[in-house]
């Protein structure tokens, strides 16, 4: 991969830790659905020109939208709500690797080699490590939303494996459009305050939603998208391991965030296991890190 690249996926994992930091300043300030239905409306504002109808592709456009738009980003938002800190979110989030693992074998038939076996065990030991963190395990209602949210990217992740013909932007697109109205009515069914949140907001808390749109979605998942027409997915999907590494450090130097032996010890059983499934090997698919964060 040429050096120009390699500073482009150094950017977009960037895009993407940091959004971690936005979101959780965001939901310290604004309730959980109403920042996510923030964060879609400015997504829907900039992507309106790529909305099209594809006639034959929208049950399984809409059906992303609900899981991925809807589900996960709400599940997630409110994990980082309920958390005490940054680091074990970033690493629990990226369960969604050995959940899609575990849901391509029973939805799509795809056989596990052993080393497979051995990263979905590492991995998800792993998360049980940093449960037992006194941060983490103070707030394990947290850590259940996150891992939650893990799985409905999962389920997303393999829908998005069976649509074919649809474009990043005009997929964000559509699920910005579904979910926005969809967390506004959430909003006002189950929080309160909306207005005073609003109207209270300075600049920094206005920019955290507007962050995690422009930011993560466009920014962050354009290069991915750039990237993997240029190289293979074996190339590409790797270097975005660096996300979860990259958002870890910015809790430590950013929010406060302090390392502990199970904290650090449970993300390294983690990542190693998120290492093996992802890399590809004879026997084992690959599964791509550019779905939606």
């Amino acid at each position: 991969m040429k050096s120009g690249d390699l500073l482009l996926a150094l950017l977009a994992n960037t895009a993407w830790a940091f959004n971690f930091i936005a979101g959780k300043a965001g939901v310290t300030h604004f309730q959980p659905f109403l920042f996510t239905s923030l964060r879609f409306a400015v997504l829907l504002l900039v992507l309106v020109p790529f909305l099209r109808w594809m006639p034959g592709r929208m049950r399984g456009v809409l059906g992303i939208a609900s899981v991925q738009g809807i589900l996960h980003f709400s599940l997630i938002f409110a994990g980082l709500k309920a958390s005490g800190d940054i680091a074990s979110i970033a690493i629990a989030s990226q369960l969604y690797v050995p959940f899609s693992a575990l849901l391509a074998t029973i939805v799509l038939g795809e056989t596990w080699s052993r080393n497979r076996l051995f990263g979905i065990a590492s991995a998800f030991g792993g998360v049980l490590v940093i449960s037992l963190d006194p941060v983490v395990f103070h707030h394990l209602d947290a850590l259940l939303l996150i891992t939650a949210g893990a799985m409905a990217m999962a389920v997303a992740t393999i829908q998005m494996r069976r649509l074919r013909g649809v474009g990043v932007l005009a997929l964000q697109g559509w699920i910005a459009l579904c979910a926005t109205p969809a967390l506004t009515l959430l909003s006002l069914l189950f929080e309160d305050g909306q207005w005073d949140a609003i109207h209270s907001a300075t600049m920094l808390e206005l920019a955290t939603p507007v962050y995690s749109a422009l930011g993560a979605s466009l920014i962050g998942h354009g290069i991915v998208y750039h990237l993997l027409g240029r190289y293979p997915v074996s190339i590409t999907t790797p270097l975005m391991l660096l996300t979860p590494v990259l958002a870890v450090a910015f809790g430590v130097l950013l929010w406060g965030d302090v390392l502990t032996w199970r904290l650090i010890l449970g993300g390294a059983m983690t990542l190693a296991g998120i290492v093996v499934i992802t890399v590809p090997t004879r026997t084992a698919t690959t599964f791509s890190q550019e779905a939606e964060r």
